[in-house]
């Protein structure tokens, strides 16, 4: 079965297109063409805001560059770009309408709370190793001492030991009262820094406590300090809050690919843009660090360069004995949202990849068909997309073998009632009628104010 789905994959590879600017007459060792990331000033959602270059420029082989993006462009992909050096070298065939529609970043967001965070800590507001008790209001309904003592750094790397259930913790999304608070009342099933265990309110929590650490709105810290100075335009996007005004730091931040690619281009540079240092190159190298619990988690991003790899609870969370892409360089690290959401870096190759849609990997294993395992469209796309470089050789590792299959679907994993439960009646204090002595509306009108950045 695999095998036939794997022929049927390229067979239609073959027959579909893919835009790669036609080769030049560059030799394999030639000197790449560096391109510049483009000026602020730049519209993000224009098509020719980023510099081009032929595939031989790039010391890339044109035709298996279209095989490859081709490839993906099939696997239910709505955008495909691709970077090497700074300059756009392919794109998919959805990518001239595509490029521009926003999209629910899911589990991306993450990453850019963890960017936000990495903001802080360079201007000396925030301490990965500080308890969070330091940036939490005190009084009735804001922890006990032990989730106080939970600290930004386990925040980052999905071990804080708090209860956690994918679905359920989203199940209430656009009616949370407080995602701080939702994230306080959950008990702990391990004790911090011990486990990974990939939650959605824990990067709700950190993304409030970046808010208080730098004592301004995160909307608008991100506006300011991220997304500003690399042309993400105000209005031109969409970031979903709770009712009390805070963003979701876990999901729901909508963009278009073209501004996905900047941030992405961000991180290839290590943290630099046209000449102004927006996240320091410590933090950005420190991302992609596999965390002790998971080899292939470090802060909020995704990273190849560890083993074993373990994936969120949809339906089970599954370890498996690899790296999370065998097929592309050690060092390469993404933003990943559920889907295939993904802007993926290869800093030894220089090499940025940025594609959205909706899932596309062939395999007989829900957690890789739910994508919440390391999965097999990676897997193959990285390594037809190898195969093109001519300057650097990357090992192949041959085609996709399947993982074990992993049948646990219990609903528990991921659609715990008691998750739920905790969401709506919070605390004494808040719950989804009332909380912290007020019924909370701010969030609804922010969210009517900006959807024309969505729309």
């Amino acid at each position: 079965m695999r095998r036939l789905l794997g022929r049927i994959a390229l067979t239609c590879a073959m027959l579909a297109g893919a835009a790669v600017v036609p080769a030049g007459s560059a030799s394999a060792t030639a000197a790449p063409k560096v391109c510049g990331t483009p000026s602020a000033a730049d519209s993000s959602d224009s098509s020719d805001s980023f510099a081009t270059a032929d595939p031989a420029q790039e010391n890339l082989d044109a035709a298996q560059l279209k095989t490859a993006v081709t490839m993906l462009s099939l696997r239910l992909r709505l955008s495909v770009q691709v970077f090497r050096n700074n300059c756009l070298v392919a794109t998919g065939p959805l990518d001239t309408v595509g490029g521009s529609l926003h999209n629910n970043l899911w589990s991306v967001t993450k990453s850019v709370v963890s960017m936000l965070t990495g903001i802080a800590v360079d201007q000396g507001k925030l301490h990965l190793d500080d308890p969070i008790d330091r940036y939490l209001p005190h009084g009735p309904g804001w922890g006990d001492a032990a989730h106080r003592a939970i600290t930004v750094r386990q925040l980052l790397t999905q071990t804080s030991g708090l209860r956690q259930s994918i679905l359920s913790e989203a199940a209430t999304t656009g009616t949370d009262p407080h995602l701080a608070q939702e994230a306080l009342s959950q008990p702990f099933v391990h004790e911090p820094g011990t486990t990974f265990q990939y939650s959605q309110l824990g990067p709700a929590l950190l993304a409030y406590v970046v808010q208080r650490a730098v004592g301004q709105d995160l909307v608008a810290f991100a506006q300011q300090r991220l997304f500003g100075p690399i042309g993400i335009e105000p209005g031109s996007y969409f970031w979903l809050r709770d009712r009390s005004g805070n963003a979701y730091g876990y999901a729901h931040l909508f963009l278009t690919p073209r501004q996905l690619a900047r941030l992405a281009l961000l991180m290839s540079n290590n943290g630099r843009w046209n000449g102004s240092q927006i996240v320091s190159a410590s933090y950005v190298a420190a991302v992609s660090e596999p965390s002790p619990t998971n080899g292939c988690y470090g802060l909020l991003f995704w990273t190849n360069r560890g083993k074993p790899c373990t994936g969120a609870d949809i339906p089970a969370a599954q370890t498996l004995q690899r790296h999370a892409v065998p097929s592309a360089p050690a060092d390469t690290y993404e933003m990943n949202g559920t889907g295939g959401q993904l802007a993926i870096m290869i800093p030894s190759l220089h090499m940025t990849v940025v594609t959205t849609g909706y899932f596309g990997s062939l395999s007989l294993d829900p957690p890789v068909l739910l994508g919440s395992a390391p999965d097999e469209m990676q897997w193959t796309f990285f390594r037809a997309l190898m195969a093109a470089v001519e300057d650097t050789h990357v090992p192949d590792p041959g085609p996709y073998p399947g993982d074990p299959i992993d049948l646990d679907v219990n609903p528990m994993n991921y659609l715990d009632p008691g998750v739920l439960f905790s969401d709506a009646i919070t605390n004494p204090y808040c719950n989804l009628v009332f909380c912290n002595g007020t019924v909370p509306t701010k969030g609804l009108l922010q969210n009517l104010r900006s959807l024309p950045g969505l729309l």
